[in-house]
């Protein structure tokens, strides 16, 4: 599918269930809760892992985050909200700067570079807030998430959510790895190209790229929101 169909389904299309989640939050059971959420992230962190499409890495990605939504909807509702707000950004920061370069591969992004290297690094932005790590805004729901299960007494259930997350880490990891330090083989012989004039709108992309990188400073005045 297009990357913009895809955009829309990865995001637009996640509010109607989450708002559903966050009504119905009182008189859900916590066990099937915590099944859900434990398949739902394992489930996208193990299908992401042998993917060299982009639009399904980041479906296994939409997968796994809503497993973190799902697991605290009972403890504290307004985190799944603000998981999700954060989750949407930096989403839409991925497909905008894909679509705005025509990236669907891995191998496309490795050939990114010598076109476009802020581009390429805005994508290495958001793929590391994606997989939650510091100190980038990814880091800031599940920081969040995992000390309120800790709080209520779930130190295991806290044990393997982090661990799961490290799967999705890895292959972001994988992605700039194989993106940076590795160059894919390739007909032209020219590794520099001629910047074109860009005929496509770049004025979100600046500043979704602040926002899903550069909040968790801000992290206590969003705990006194919520």
């Amino acid at each position: 599918i297009p990357l913009s169909s895809g955009m829309i389904l990865l995001t637009w299309q996640k509010i109607a269930p989450t708002s559903l989640l966050y009504q119905i939050s009182p008189s859900l059971n916590m066990n099937m809760l915590v099944t859900l959420a434990l398949l739902s992230t394992m489930l996208g962190g193990w299908g992401g892992l042998n993917q060299t499409q982009l639009r399904k890495i980041l479906a296994y990605s939409s997968i796994a985050h809503m497993g973190w939504m799902v697991i605290i909807v009972l403890i504290n509702p307004d985190l799944t909200f603000l998981s999700l707000m954060i989750y949407i950004t930096t989403t839409l920061t991925m497909f905008m700067t894909l679509n705005l370069s025509s990236t669907t591969k891995i191998k496309s992004i490795s050939n990114l570079w010598s076109k476009s290297t802020p581009m390429t690094m805005i994508i290495f932005l958001a793929l590391l807030s994606l997989g939650g790590l510091p100190p980038l805004t990814g880091f800031m729901p599940k920081w969040l998430i995992l000390q309120e299960l800790i709080i209520n007494n779930n130190p295991a259930m806290a044990t393997l959510m982090a661990l799961s997350a490290l799967l999705n880490l890895f292959f972001y990891m994988r992605i700039i790895y194989t993106t940076s330090l590795t160059t894919f083989p390739t007909n032209n012989n020219t590794k520099h190209h001629w910047l074109n004039t860009q005929t496509k709108s770049t004025h979100m992309i600046p500043t979704l790229t602040i926002i899903s990188s550069m909040l968790l400073p801000l992290t206590p005045m969003l705990i006194t929101l919520i």
